[in-house]
């Protein structure tokens, strides 16, 4: 059963609530996509040919400017791109892209999006779950997922932590795709890219940087992201996926170019989520909840020190729908996900119910 299905009865307990339910759960976006982008949209809809899966040469060199701009990512060519329907897809079919199978290894976080996981079992390979190096002992994976800033929980990678992964993956001939989604959205502590040249030296072989418009940009609806990283990998996927017709449509293309040249409609958005954030942390430690790292992204980690089954279900009483942290490994057994994805009006309402 898909895990989402499980929360049927506190989803309708939460919508009983006299003033409507507050959807903290899923994390889709809820703010009006720029008139920029729509505009880009709009204007490549003509287009009746076949879109290039390597996308075109304005939306790879518009992504790799992005990465310097935004993050400092440098010496990034333009073939080092590539984009995907969503990061989503790229996640759950990398390992079969890549040609894994039942004698593979894949490394996923603790606590980690269910995707990585998926996409293992998709491929046949084996999965192993864990945050240090000397949790893998002698084992030596084919494929190394990293997350910072955390979905679920928010933490951040440090730069040494990092580059010691980086040093350990290129020993045992092993490869990083690091989910940096949230990359943009730090609040306590300030994420950092593995491809950035403090963690990789300047040498992206062995690294993978995955990044979405979805969160930044609204653009969860446009299945539009991308990933970028070592060429030679980065072409290896490209062979498989022209055979395989995952192309992003030509208008989602144009699309994203318009959302990786301009800044601002980001940073009003990155504003949004601070606000709410702002709102909604105090409020929950207001009503008992501790929330645990949290530096960073579009979640808090919270828990009331019992079953996450039991927050959700105490929170649905308050019309408060949120996410159990045991949706993403069993160390998340006492925590709930929660969500800043809901509008100012409805993130008021949560709050006046904690506090009240």
């Amino acid at each position: 059963m898909f895990p989402w299905d499980t929360l049927a009865d506190v989803t309708a307990l939460a919508r009983s609530h006299p003033d409507g339910i507050v959807d903290l759960s899923v994390g889709t976006p809820v703010d009006p996509v720029a008139p920029l982008i729509r505009d880009a949209l709009a204007a490549a809809s003509g287009a009746p040919g076949y879109p290039t899966t390597a996308g075109t040469p304005a939306l790879r060199a518009s992504a790799a400017a992005a990465l310097l701009r935004r993050y400092g990512v440098t010496g990034l060519a333009d073939d080092a791109v590539l984009p995907v329907i969503g990061t989503k897809e790229l996640i759950a079919w990398l390992p079969t892209l890549l040609g894994l199978g039942p004698d593979d290894v894949v490394a996923v976080p603790e606590l980690a999006y269910p995707t990585y996981e998926v996409g293992a079992q998709l491929a046949g390979a084996q999965v192993v779950r864990a945050d240090s190096l000397t949790q893998l002992g002698p084992q030596s994976p084919e494929l190394v997922f990293l997350n910072s800033p955390s979905n679920p929980t928010g933490k951040v990678l440090g730069v040494e932590h990092l580059r010691k992964v980086v040093g350990w993956a290129r020993e045992r001939g092993a490869l990083i795709a690091s989910d940096e989604c949230y990359l943009g959205l730090g609040w306590d502590a300030q994420p950092i890219s593995v491809l950035h040249p403090s963690v990789s030296d300047g040498d992206h072989t062995g690294l993978l940087a995955v990044h979405s418009l979805s969160k930044t940009s609204s653009l969860a609806g446009y299945r539009a992201g991308f990933v970028a990283g070592d060429p030679a990998v980065v072409a290896e996927l490209l062979a498989v996926r022209k055979h395989a017709g995952m192309m992003v449509p030509t208008p989602v293309q144009a699309a994203m170019v318009a959302a990786l040249d301009d800044d601002a409609h980001e940073g009003e958005q990155r504003e949004r989520y601070a606000r709410r954030r702002a709102a909604l942390m105090p409020a929950l430690q207001s009503a008992g909840l501790t929330v645990d790292d949290s530096e960073a992204g579009l979640y808090l980690w919270a828990t009331r020190g019992e079953p996450c089954r039991d927050t959700v279900a105490w929170l649905a009483e308050r019309g408060i729908l949120v996410a159990p942290g045991e949706f993403y490994g069993p160390r998340g057994s006492q925590h709930v996900r929660v969500a800043l994805t809901a509008t100012d009006e409805r993130i008021d309402a949560a709050v006046a119910r904690l506090r009240g």
